[in-house]
């Protein structure tokens, strides 16, 4: 099987995308990298040939169809969000 997920440099994303590489699964990692991404946490999968990271925004269209032409993925997984709330209870 092989996973595209959204937003998998962010908080919940690479817990995701660590657990399917760790159980055999191809994962490609489309994440934008903003204020929540952190991809020194994919270092135990980086190097894994189950796992492709590519730096895109899921707004622009032809990143995605370039993205999902080149991996040709089974599966989304769509974990890109940008709730803020840890700016949520401000005041």
């Amino acid at each position: 099987m092989k996973l595209l997920v959204t937003g998998g440099a962010g908080f919940i994303g690479l817990a995701v995308v660590r657990l399917a590489v760790q159980r055999g699964h191809q994962v490609v990692n489309l994440d934008a990298l903003t204020y929540a991404a952190n991809l020194a946490n994919l270092a135990p999968v980086a190097d894994s040939p189950l796992y492709a990271f590519v730096e895109a925004d899921i707004r622009n269209r032809e990143a995605l169809v370039a993205a999902f032409a080149r991996h040709q993925p089974n599966i989304v997984l769509h974990l890109a969000a940008e709730s803020h709330v840890d700016r949520s209870i401000d005041g």
